[in-house]
C-alpha cells in the first residue's frame, strides 16, 4: 500500500493551517479581509485522511489566486473570493443550496476583524420563503420529473441497469428538495440521505428508496421501480400539500417579445 495519502492528527492539521495563515498574511495581508477554515476540519468531523480547506476574502476589486496542492503529509485547498461576491453567493438559493450552504455558514475564523464570516452565517438562511419555494418548483421540472420519465422508459424497455442508477438519482434529487423545504443544509454530501431522512418535512416513499440505495441492494429491479413510483407519488402529494404547483395549463413563450 502506498504511504500516501497519509494519516495526520487534527492537532497537526491545525498547526499547519496556522503556519499557512501567518505566511499568507505576511505576504498579502494588505489585500486580505478574512481567513477561515471550512469543510470537515471546520466542523470537527474530519478524519485522519481529511484535507484542509481555507477560505480567503479580499476587498472588492482585488483578486488573489487560489491554490490546491499536496505538501506531504497534508493536502491543502485555498480559495480566494472578493467580499461582495462571496456574500452574494452566501445569500443565493439554488437547487444545490442544501449542499453548498454549509461552506458559507460553517467557517471557523482565523483572521476576521470585520466579522464577515459571522455575517455570512446570518444571511445563509435569510432569503424569503418564496425564493426556496420557487427553486423547488423549478427543480421539480428540471430533474425529478425528467428522471421519473427515464425510469418509466427503463421499465418499459426492461433496462434494469439504468433503473439502479436512476434510483440513486431520484433519491438524491428528493434529498435536495427536502433540504430546501426544511431550510436546512447537509453537513456533507456523504451524509445527505441520513440527514434528509431525519428532517421533519419529507415526502412519503423517500425513506424506503433512500434505505435501499444506501444498502446498495438494488438487484430486485421490480422493487426498485415500485419504490421509485412510491417516492414520485409522495413528491407530488408533498408539493400539493405545500401549495407548490409546477405544471402549467398552457404554453406561454417567455422570450423578450413575449414578456
Amino acid at each position: 500500500m502506498l504511504p500516501y495519502p497519509a494519516a495526520t492528527s487534527r492537532e497537526d492539521k491545525w498547526n499547519f493551517i496556522h503556519q499557512v495563515k501567518e505566511e499568507v498574511l505576511e505576504r498579502d495581508g494588505g489585500s486580505i479581509l478574512a481567513i477561515g477554515v471550512y469543510g470537515s476540519l471546520g466542523r470537527e468531523t474530519d478524519g485522519p485522511y481529511s484535507d484542509m480547506e481555507i477560505r480567503i476574502l479580499t476587498p472588492d476589486g482585488i483578486d488573489l489566486p487560489g491554490q490546491e496542492e499536496i505538501i506531504p503529509p497534508f493536502k491543502l485547498e485555498i480559495g480566494a473570493v472578493q467580499r461582495s461576491v462571496w456574500l452574494k453567493r452566501a445569500s443565493s438559493v439554488d437547487d444545490s443550496w442544501a449542499v453548498k450552504a454549509g461552506s458559507y455558514a460553517d467557517v471557523v475564523a482565523l483572521h476576521d476583524p470585520g466579522r464577515l464570516f459571522e455575517k455570512a452565517r446570518r444571511i445563509v438562511t435569510s432569503a424569503p420563503e418564496s425564493a426556496f419555494r420557487e427553486v423547488m418548483r423549478e427543480f421539480m421540472v428540471w430533474e425529478p420529473y425528467e428522471t421519473m420519465g427515464k425510469i418509466r422508459n427503463a421499465a418499459y424497455a426492461g433496462d434494469g441497469a439504468y433503473a439502479r442508477r436512476a434510483a440513486y438519482d431520484l433519491s438524491w434529487q428528493a434529498a435536495k428538495l427536502i433540504g430546501l423545504a426544511n431550510r436546512r443544509y447537509f453537513t456533507t454530501r456523504a451524509s445527505s440521505f441520513e440527514e434528509a431522512s431525519a428532517m421533519p418535512s419529507r415526502p412519503d416513499g423517500f425513506l424506503e428508496l433512500a434505505a435501499m440505495v444506501m444498502d446498495g441492494d438494488l438487484r430486485d429491479v421490480q422493487e426498485v421501480h415500485a419504490r421509485c413510483e412510491r417516492l414520485w407519488t409522495g413528491l407530488n402529494e408533498w408539493f400539493q400539500a405545500m401549495g407548490i404547483e409546477y405544471q402549467s395549463e398552457t404554453f406561454r413563450w417567455k422570450g423578450e417579445s413575449g414578456s
